[in-house]
């Protein structure tokens, strides 16, 4: 497995209530509006996964396999071209500031993996810019 990692982000709230937001995909249906739709639509969300169309893709669904209380959330795809899990964890810097680092586990054969690298890595760290703006103390 090919592992990418995004940059750590610093999000102003705690790490409880990044977990609580970021464990249950459905409260993500409540700031979809704010998700960039340039290449990324048709958002479905419940409590353990998530869908969306990516171009020139398709469709991915990625659901949550464990949840580690307040520090981590595992996901696998269950519809993607490729084998992939993510990893979301979570560390307390402070009382009300959380670190957030992305990693993805990609099953890359070497014949994909030079084109996929550099989208993947930009993919990765956009997610994570995403998730650190989102408003968690309004949801």
């Amino acid at each position: 497995m090919t592992e990418f990692s995004s940059i750590t982000k610093n999000i102003s709230c705690s790490q409880t209530k990044v977990y609580a937001v970021l464990s249950d995909l459905s409260n993500l249906e409540k700031i979809k509006d704010r998700i960039p739709t340039h290449q990324v639509n048709d958002f479905a969300f419940d409590r353990d996964s998530v869908s969306f169309s990516v171009s020139p893709v398709g469709k991915i669904k990625i659901t949550i396999v464990e949840r580690t209380p307040q520090t981590d959330v595992r996901f696998a795809a269950e519809q993607s071209p490729i084998d992939m899990h993510l990893h979301l964890h979570l560390q307390a810097i402070g009382e009300q500031e959380t670190a957030l680092k992305l990693t993805v586990y990609a099953q890359l054969n070497p014949f994909i993996k030079p084109l996929l690298s550099k989208p993947v890595q930009e993919g990765i760290d956009k997610i994570a810019d995403t998730l650190a703006m989102i408003p968690y103390n309004e949801i």
